[in-house]
């Protein structure tokens, strides 16, 4: 299993247009399911004249949840060619929405395949991709007289410090590579 995963670090738009219907594309980074829906209200609300506000997402690192939602045009003509051109460049967490404007000439279910995957093409395209580490979150409690075993750790690891507590029983919460995760549990364990 692999702890890095693609997404996009921001909105990205892209455009594509086929006997007079016009397909305007927006991707967006989500990372979860209330975000998509936040989002698509939005877009349904904005192009409210639009004919079709068709979309895909996928969420997760091991990208098993997804969707893809026609909104009116022939099965699988909108939804699946937009997720489909998530998949052949293995983002996640992820939704691409594009709205079509009806141009009055039907494009038949080969025209709308190819519209709505170069639409969302060109918002990949257009979008800057990250690669990003799956990370693990640590919480560990310990000793005060410990302070100074746990700090070396944590500065030989280089783990994110999510937040600490120090008193007479001290904690902290630490984020990393969830590759390194055993490592860092392991060493902070023989401490006790």
């Amino acid at each position: 299993m692999t702890d890095e995963y693609r997404t996009i670090a921001t909105i990205s738009e892209g455009y594509y247009t086929e006997k007079r219907s016009k397909f305007l594309a927006f991707a967006h980074h989500v990372e979860t399911i209330d975000e998509v829906k936040g989002i698509l209200a939005g877009y349904r609300k904005k192009y409210y004249d639009a004919r079709h506000v068709c979309y895909a997402y996928m969420l997760g690192a091991s990208r098993e949840e997804f969707r893809a939602n026609d909104d009116g045009e022939p099965s699988s003509t909108a939804g699946k060619p937009i997720l489909g051109q998530i998949n052949s460049n293995e983002l996640t967490d992820i939704l691409i929405v594009v709205v079509r404007y009806y141009g009055g000439v039907n494009l038949g279910t080969s025209g709308l395949i190819v519209a709505y995957r170069e639409a969302a093409a060109d918002a990949i395209t257009h979008a800057t991709i990250e690669t990003r580490q799956v990370e693990e979150v640590i919480t560990y409690s310990f000793s005060y007289p410990q302070m100074n075993d746990v700090m070396r750790i944590v500065k030989e690891m280089n783990p994110r410090v999510l937040s600490q507590t120090f008193d007479t029983t001290c904690e902290i919460r630490l984020s990393i590579r969830q590759s390194e995760a055993e490592q860092l549990r392991q060493r902070l364990g023989k401490l006790l």
